[in-house]
């Protein structure tokens, strides 16, 4: 008949995961500090959705929770480097 929607959910999680990988190499492979730490953003968000699709896919809301949670330290992690790295950056 057609693609069943957890088929689709299954590709979705496969292209999030293939652009992970590409935004871990931009952490690894950054020049900038700048570059690493869009590319750690990238990969927060990228798991953030993996999460949400999964909680879809599983019908388990339980999921949801973790991707809040994970979303919040993502956040206040990338502050506190933001604030390491111009402090260091003023010295």
């Amino acid at each position: 008949m057609g693609i069943e929607m957890n088929e689709i959910l299954l590709y979705a999680i496969y292209f999030f995961l293939g652009s992970t990988i590409v935004g871990v190499i931009r952490v690894i492979q950054g020049p900038t500090i700048a570059d690493r730490m869009t590319g750690l953003n990238l990969v927060g968000s990228q798991i953030l959705a993996i999460l949400v699709l999964i909680a879809v896919r599983d019908g388990q809301s339980a999921y949801l929770d973790v991707a809040l949670v994970y979303d919040i330290f993502g956040f206040i992690g990338v502050l506190a480097m933001a604030r390491y790295f111009a402090r260091r950056k003023a010295e």
